[in-house]
């Protein structure tokens, strides 16, 4: 990219100032750096915006070592490219990796809880658009000099229908820079080559967690692989029975039929692996199953589940279910002495209670 390109590219000027170069990128990263704008195109925007800062910033330190050498004085442009550059390479470099050969690819991985508390392999397939190298993905070559249809303003005035003005809108010869460009020949304007499908299965380790970034190291010697890294964010959708803690717990609420707890049933209980026999006990309503929870830790050791009960007894009783209830209560109950030693204790209590009640009526009467 040459320096009349780089400053098309941040929609200035050639003559425009250290200040205003660092302020047209600072605007233009936090319009196009992939973490805020999802459009197909933010990744090869963002990096044309970085080579053309970075080619300023060259074209600046080439000019002071050039004057430096001749003794001369230096120019205006030249002393304010030279100067304060240095600060920002290194964020513009950072922010999109514009030192890098092989921009990085983003996608966006979902999974269940399942897959992420045991881990998966996951099938990536896409297609990545090669940037032009004639016009650095700008789709346009820089001429030089003014536009020849807005003449150097950037704007083209409006016209009413009796002719007036009534405003303006953007150039769309300079795309409202005010510099002469003619869309390139290589891409017929587009920015983009030839595009490459890739397909490649990914392996995601246990533990991770929604909004993870994990990392995958491009391959391009393989055909079917991408041609570059990718940068993949973890989505875990929310689950129908599970809560997930920070400590790596699964808590799980399981209605459970009210007789079957009451009997000391056993039944199945779902955790991340599939389902877990569960003895109930009547005395029982919370349940910790150790190691059937979230890993603590991505690749780590699994943290506990813990099950609580929520017995379900029917509204009314059929009378086939009376009858049996009645039955249950007569083998209880020992024809008339209860065989709980709690229970024997109430009833003994409630009797000298009520003759206690008869006793004071009596002798108030």
């Amino acid at each position: 990219m040459g320096t009349d390109n780089a400053f098309a590219e941040l929609g200035l000027a050639p003559d425009a100032s250290d200040s205003e170069v660092k302020a047209a990128w600072r605007r233009l990263v936090s319009q196009w750096h992939p973490d805020r704008n999802d459009s197909s195109d933010a990744v090869a925007k963002m990096q044309r915006i970085n080579q053309a800062f970075e080619e300023i910033r060259r074209a600046g330190s080439r000019a002071r070592t050039d004057e430096s050498a001749t003794g001369g004085a230096s120019s205006r442009a030249a002393e304010e490219c030279a100067r304060g550059f240095d600060d920002d390479a290194t964020a513009s470099r950072h922010a999109a990796g514009a030192d890098r050969h092989r921009r990085p690819i983003y996608r966006k991985v979902k999974m269940t809880l399942e897959e992420a508390a045991v881990g998966c392999i996951k099938v990536l397939r896409g297609k990545v658009t090669n940037v032009c190298s004639t016009c650095a993905g700008a789709g346009h070559q820089v001429l030089g000099g003014n536009c020849a249809q807005c003449g150097g303003s950037g704007a083209i005035p409006k016209r009413s229908f009796f002719g007036w003005p009534s405003g303006y809108f953007e150039c769309d010869a300079c795309l409202g820079g005010g510099i002469a460009r003619q869309p390139c020949a290589a891409c017929d304007g587009s920015g983009k080559m030839d595009a490459r499908a890739y397909k490649i299965k990914v392996r995601i380790p246990h533990g991770v967690r929604h909004g993870d970034l994990l990392h995958v190291d491009g391959r391009p010697s393989r055909p079917d692989s991408p041609p570059s890294d990718l940068e993949i964010r973890v989505e875990v959708a929310d689950h129908a029975f599970f809560q997930l803690d920070a400590d790596g717990t699964i808590r799980c609420e399981i209605p459970v039929d009210g007789f079957a707890w009451i009997a000391n049933r056993s039944i199945q209980v779902p955790t991340v692996t599939g389902l877990h026999a569960l003895q109930l006990d009547r005395e029982q309503l919370s349940y910790r199953l150790k190691g059937q929870g979230f890993p603590m830790t991505r690749r780590g050791s699994r943290g506990d589940q813990l099950i609580t009960l929520l017995p379900i007894f029917p509204d009314s009783l059929s009378t086939d279910q009376q009858i049996l209830l009645d039955q249950l209560l007569a083998t209880t109950s020992g024809g008339g002495q209860s065989s709980d030693a709690r229970l024997r204790a109430w009833s003994r209590g409630l009797r000298a209670w009520e003759r206690g009640l008869s006793d004071r009526g009596a002798t108030g009467a």
